[in-house]
């Protein structure tokens, strides 16, 4: 059960950035699938007001995943069965694909027995795909290396993509880090390599995607996909450039005809009013910082932007700082 893509870069999971806004910002600029922010499984089960927001799909969206984490089989089925039944009720078109986190490493997420504790835990992910296929919906996997030095690693890394998939996995995404890496060191990209070869068009990649060129070295080791993650928020673009470097198609609108810092700064305060509908003022100027240096990246005033739109609170200051730069001459 496969899910029609334009491309193979995709925008990763992030915790406080993927919301649908900034998804749609991606979509725009080349991203070929995203995923929304990891959700709570139970916390949609709870009915929690803020979970049910994050389920959210805006008009001009282009295929979301939904990813989930949960501790246990029955929790992550009922929290997808209701979130689809939720997403249908706010949204005119559904999920493309259920994702489950078996990767994060975040003590708040593994001690509840949920993300990379599943790793450790072979029985229940296994029926959590199997279960999950249900639905009727493709599953995606997201998972890591397991620990241990390489052959040990790669040992046990493929023993659980391989059950991953015959329990009907239509995706695994493997992050070259092992759960005890978190997200410092180099992703293992001879492990992702490894799996890619065993397991053609069903394993894509994550980790270490900072330019076109580590995109292109993912896509020559047989991945279907790489997603892109803080390499995307550092640089925008990114989707962009690595289109071009593999031969692709990308749009370049909104800067089409005219990519100046002026056009980039249009950008950014589209995107904030459109965060500032979305989530209120506090997360939009957040989201915004996160974003701004890698949108103006390359031009000579972008420095200054960065530090005078940093040190401000309030959504409407941000804006007219922002402003006042596309005015100034260089």
């Amino acid at each position: 059960m496969n899910l029609t893509v334009n491309n193979p870069l995709w925008l990763a999971p992030l915790a406080g950035v993927t919301v649908p806004s900034v998804r749609r910002f991606f979509w725009r600029l080349g991203a070929g699938l995203t995923h929304t922010e990891m959700i709570s499984a139970v916390g949609v089960i709870r009915g929690n007001r803020k979970t049910a927001g994050m389920l959210k799909i805006l008009p001009g969206e282009g295929p979301v995943v939904l990813q989930l984490f949960a501790p246990g089989v029955r929790s992550l089925v009922e929290g997808a069965e209701k979130a689809l039944e939720i997403s249908s009720d706010i949204n005119k078109t559904q999920f493309a694909a259920l994702g489950v986190n078996m990767a994060c490493p975040m003590p708040k997420v593994t001690k509840r027995g949920a993300g990379a504790a599943l790793m450790n835990a072979p029985d229940t992910a296994f029926e959590m795909v199997k279960e999950l296929k249900k639905l009727s919906f493709p599953v995606w996997i997201k998972t890591r290396r397991s620990e241990g030095e390489r052959p040990e690693s790669l040992s046990r890394t493929l023993r659980f993509a391989h059950m991953l998939l015959e329990a009907g996995a239509d995706n695994i995404c493997i992050h070259g880090r092992s759960p005890a890496q978190r997200y410092e060191g180099k992703a293992d990209k001879e492990i992702v390599r490894a799996l890619a070869a065993l397991f053609p068009s069903q394993v894509s990649s994550s980790g270490d995607v900072y330019t076109p060129e580590d995109v292109l070295e993912y896509m020559g080791m047989g991945c279907v996909g790489v997603m892109l993650a803080r390499g995307a928020v550092a640089n925008p673009f990114l989707f962009q450039n690595s289109l071009l470097t593999l031969g692709l198609s990308a749009p370049f609108e909104p800067c089409e005809r005219d990519d100046t810092f002026d056009a980039r700064v249009e950008l950014l305060l589209k995107l904030s009013g459109e965060l500032k509908d979305e989530c209120g003022e506090r997360l939009a100027v957040v989201l915004l910082k996160r974003l701004l240096a890698g949108v103006l990246k390359g031009f000579r005033k972008s420095s200054e932007a960065r530090r005078a739109v940093g040190v401000v609170t309030d959504f409407d200051e941000a804006m007219r700082i922002l402003r006042s730069f596309a005015d100034r001459p260089f």
